[in-house]
């Protein structure tokens, strides 16, 4: 297939359209990948295919695809290639040293409801856990606040940038909030509290708009949670922003259900620990669920607790993302994945739920995901099956550019791979003619 004027004209105006939604970095790359086993996610997988980038977006994508003589190239024969990984569950850019509270920008201490709370403010894209993090090749992240009953407004990012404004994809693409026995608590007690304060800002936040103008000239009654939390909710209760539940019981899951149908939320469940218990219903209400299919060890609100969760959501119907649940070893979401596939996930079920599940959950498929034309060049190239512990990531691309295989951890492997030219401290030893 030749590359006519008209062939290069597109993806450039694809560029374009991509880039009012979410600006691609001036060091997009034109480049290939070819020869490698393209797993596209919205089609059947192609042997020994070509993705084509121009201007940082996905220009053609086949086994037939001409590359121009002048595009760098990176040579895939052998390997796997897939969207980048997609982790929805980490708080990436918020967070540095978990014990430092200096460093922990992810919570805002005190008020029950912080639903204008607001992470992307606090991100800082230089953290020292992006390089670590892509480097296992995860491109883009939902980082998100906790704590409280309703945490606040989470962002999808891309993990390649100096700046908020390169790395941001999506900036309030959902809103995280909590629900058992340890909201509860917060709460005031018993199960029926969270309920029942979740029902009280819910109605806040319709009566606020219903009668904003009285409410600045102190004519309205008054609210349980600020002017800003009311204004923050009002997409949610729009439909317009979804409302991320963390939930484990089945009972607990219900209650959850229940409200959200109460008061049409686009709701996203995570935890769902006793979610397999519900399946049919999750399924016929659509409500997409984030697991952590390693999660087996039963508490009071996860008795039920099983390997098998994902799998059996997803015969059941339910759209799987998977997590893992941590910022520090992000890259670990990969062996979630393939234990959800060591106990009966498709196995192409679930790059999915690393991919293009996430990407539709929080707004961004019209360009994340899949490996589609028009959509950002997030790819990875794999040395194999990405889901065995012995794969690694050769190659990552975020948004057309190959971004460095080195983090703090390859740094320091380098620097301590040989010892025999360090000081004696370093290699246990002393320096001759001292004493201990």
């Amino acid at each position: 297939m030749k590359m006519t004027s008209r062939a290069v004209a597109r993806p450039l105006l694809l560029a374009t359209a991509l880039a009012a939604a979410w600006p691609l970095p001036v060091t997009a790359q034109d480049l290939a990948i070819s020869g490698g086993m393209v797993h596209t996610v919205a089609g059947p997988p192609m042997e020994g295919a070509t993705v084509l980038i121009l201007g940082g977006v996905i220009a053609e994508v086949g086994t037939d695809v001409e590359i121009p003589a002048d595009i760098r190239r990176i040579d895939a024969s052998g390997k796997v290639v897939t969207p980048g990984l997609f982790e929805a569950t980490t708080n990436i850019g918020l967070v540095e040293v978990s014990l430092a509270s200096s460093t922990r920008d992810y919570s805002l201490d005190g008020d029950l409801v912080r639903a204008a709370f607001d992470v992307t403010d606090g991100l800082n894209p230089n953290s020292v856990l992006i390089p670590v993090s892509r480097v296992a090749g995860i491109t883009t992240v939902l980082t998100r606040p906790s704590g409280g009953l309703i945490a606040g407004q989470a962002a999808v990012i891309d993990l390649d940038g100096a700046s908020l404004s390169d790395v941001l994809v999506r900036r309030r693409a959902a809103m995280m909030a909590s629900y058992g026995s340890r909201t509860a608590g917060l709460a005031g007690g018993p199960r029926g509290a969270v309920s029942l304060r979740l029902r009280e800002a819910l109605d806040d936040a319709q009566f606020w708009r219903e009668h904003r103008s009285d409410f600045d000239r102190g004519m309205s009654r008054g609210l349980a949670y600020s002017r800003l939390d009311m204004q923050a909710l009002l997409p949610v209760l729009d439909g317009e922003m979804p409302l991320v539940v963390s939930v484990n019981r089945a009972s607990d899951i219900e209650s959850v259900l229940r409200l959200a149908e109460e008061y049409g939320i686009d709701l996203v469940l995570e935890g769902v620990a006793e979610g397999w218990m519900l399946a049919d219903r999750l399924a016929d209400v659509g409500v997409p669920v984030i697991v952590k299919p390693l999660t087996n060890s039963p508490g009071f609100s996860s008795l039920g607790a099983r390997f098998d969760n994902a799998a059996l959501l997803h015969s059941a119907g339910v759209e799987i993302i998977i997590g893992g649940f941590s910022s520090h070893r992000a890259g670990y979401v990969t062996v979630e994945a393939g234990n959800a596939v060591r106990f009966g996930l498709p196995w192409e079920a679930a790059l999915r739920a690393l991919t293009l599940a996430p990407s539709e959950a929080f707004g961004v498929a019209e360009a994340y995901g899949s490996i589609e034309v028009g959509k950002a060049g997030n790819l990875v190239v794999w040395s194999g099956d990405p889901f065995e512990l012995s794969t690694h990531a050769e190659a990552v691309v975020i948004r057309g550019r190959r971004v460095p295989s080195r983090s703090r951890q390859t740094e320091l492997l380098e620097r301590y791979r040989t010892i025999d030219s360090l000081p004696p401290a370093y290699r246990g030893g002393r320096e001759p003619g001292r004493t201990p």
